[in-house]
């Protein structure tokens, strides 16, 4: 039997101070009765001999301090797991959020995790198709990479989760393919749209959802990530699994830890964020990754909308500290009416040459996607060119390579929302835009390639 304490002494934001406690642990669960008999739940943040302090799921209002009654559980928080959880929809907290039944559990996992062990992780190498030509061709995602999302408000990044979410699929072989997906303080809108899009494109039948809405406790969002990694964890390393964790919006999970911290009365770091914020994201990050031995592998995409689009900002910062690489969208382009607003130059996907090649994608890959980068790069300068000294003061090849980056935002970035591009018709894409250029321009290319596609 738990104990039951009626020693509340204080309540401060979403936290619960219990006085002349016996044996309690950090991160324990804490169920607190209130006066009408209403539990809600918490989690020891902090202990003492004398105290205890307990931060509160549901929030602390119309808590009474002599009334409350609070119960310590003995366990951390735990996700009940099992085959049946594919397909369904979550809350924050891992309740349904569907109108199913309750999970009938195989295991119950704590939601805390660990991170990998680095001796133990095997080197990720094989290619991962998201369908979408600027990922594929230029920035390609390989099974076991961490690849952030660099977004910034009102971009279409939660169109684009949705569409990796939708298309994604590992290349030449039949293996089970799962999406796990997690939302934090997210929009009733934008929760309606991924279920429904989920639904009604069938990619439901291979997805777990996790959806934190906005009006919903901050302390919630701290745990939704933490739960869709505990289920990525099940389907790969126990159902062997090929699993895509994404997980939109890191802003507001840094957000909430923020806020969960001043309510601490924690020192704060830089602007305000908690000094143990890059700690606290690799402890979720280090927990994607392929396992020596095991067959299933947990990929991941983190998206996060930069504050004032500056991607110095501590969240963008650290994130490109523990991840392999990212991909920036541009306001620039969105405003041109491009979708998806990728913009290829700024972006990075430090393990592309693992996943690319003979037998993995195809033999030119590589020297086409160097060859795109360079033109592409030298046709943004020449448009810079022209817009201070005139369009007339180029030289012809200049003005080739101008109309080379229009063409290649237009024809090989732009893309529609439910077009689903394979590698070959992507890398198809890019020699059409080369054959613009004359021959000897394309330096980077291999003249045995260029024999046979040119």
């Amino acid at each position: 039997m738990h104990k039951e304490y009626l020693t509340v002494s204080n309540i401060v934001g979403p936290l619960v101070v219990v006085e002349k406690i016996a044996d309690v642990k950090y991160n324990e669960l804490v169920e607190i009765e209130d006066s009408r008999g209403n539990i809600r739940r918490g989690t020891v943040l902090e202990v003492s001999t004398e105290q205890a302090v307990v931060q509160v799921f549901e929030g602390t209002v119309g808590l009474d301090i002599d009334k409350s009654r609070v119960r310590f559980l003995g366990r951390a928080q735990q996700l009940p797991v099992s085959e049946e959880i594919i397909g369904r929809v979550f809350d924050g907290s891992g309740r349904p959020r569907d109108n199913g039944p309750q999970i009938i559990a195989r295991r119950r996992l704590d939601i805390n995790g660990s991170p990998i062990n680095p001796d133990a992780r095997d080197y990720p190498s094989e290619f991962i198709q998201t369908g979408i030509s600027a990922i594929d061709g230029m920035n390609p995602l390989v099974r076991g990479q961490k690849l952030p999302i660099f977004s910034a408000s009102g971009l279409p990044h939660p169109r684009i989760a949705a569409q990796i979410a939708r298309q994604a699929k590992v290349l030449g072989k039949e293996e089970k393919f799962a999406v796990v997906f997690g939302a934090m303080g997210i929009t009733f809108e934008e929760a309606n749209f991924f279920i429904e899009d989920f639904r009604n494109t069938g990619a439901l039948e291979r997805a777990v959802l996790f959806l934190n809405l906005a009006n919903e406790p901050a302390i919630e969002r701290i745990a939704t990530p933490r739960l869709a990694l505990t289920c990525a964890e099940y389907l790969a390393f126990e159902l062997d699994m090929h699993v895509l964790v994404i997980l939109v919006d890191m802003t507001f999970y840094a957000e909430a830890l923020r806020e969960i911290s001043a309510a601490r009365k924690e020192i704060p770091g830089r602007r305000g964020y908690p000094g143990y914020l890059y700690t606290d994201l690799a402890t979720m990050y280090e927990r994607a990754g392929r396992i020596k031995d095991k067959q299933g592998s947990i990929t991941m995409i983190p998206i996060l909308s930069m504050p004032e689009d500056d991607k110095t900002h501590p969240i963008p910062d650290l994130t490109g500290y523990i991840t392999e690489g990212q991909i920036i969208l541009s306001r620039e382009l969105h405003r041109k009416g491009i979708y998806p607003p990728i913009d290829v130059l700024p972006s990075l996907s430090r393990l592309k040459d693992k996943g690319i090649g003979a037998d993995k994608t195809r033999e030119d890959h590589a020297d086409v996607l160097n060859q795109l980068f360079a033109c592409y790069a030298r046709g943004k300068e020449a448009r810079e060119l022209a817009l201070i000294l005139g369009e007339a003061a180029l030289t012809d090849l200049d003005q080739l390579y101008l109309k080379f980056a229009d063409q290649f935002e237009t024809d090989f970035v732009r893309q529609g929302e439910f077009v689903a591009r394979s590698i070959e018709e992507t890398i198809d894409i890019g020699w059409k835009l080369m054959r613009t250029l004359p021959k000897k321009e394309l330096k980077r290319i291999r003249p045995e390639y260029l024999e046979k596609y040119y």
